[in-house]
């Protein structure tokens, strides 16, 4: 099960993240998202939990609870979805090129 969890203290590690849901279960992967420009936390991260009964009972144990001084949001993660270019073209934000108008 891939568990999305939000509101995190920037402080938070991957590997802390581990520890805490380790109480439940087994525990594939921890990671926290960085930005890729500052290197610095986004404050959620993705947690995979193999056994889904498992990882439903941390979902319902520590969704709202704190953590590092932070109330988490601890939720099933949604499949990616690939991105849209949300309507724009490929030339940019509004179609590029010069617009004049004719009276």
């Amino acid at each position: 099960m891939n568990i999305y969890v939000s509101n995190l203290s920037y402080n938070t590690t991957s590997d802390s993240l581990q520890e805490l849901f380790a109480g439940f279960g087994e525990v594939t992967s921890a990671n926290i998202i960085n930005d890729r420009e500052t290197g610095r936390s986004r404050g959620f991260g993705f947690v995979d939990m193999p056994n889904d009964e498992e990882g439903q009972k941390a979902i319902d144990e520590l969704n709202g609870t704190d953590f590092e001084g932070k109330t988490i949001n601890v939720t099933v993660a949604r499949p990616r979805t690939e991105r849209s270019n949300s309507g724009y073209n490929n030339r940019g934000g509004n179609g590029g090129g010069y617009n004049r108008r004719r009276y």
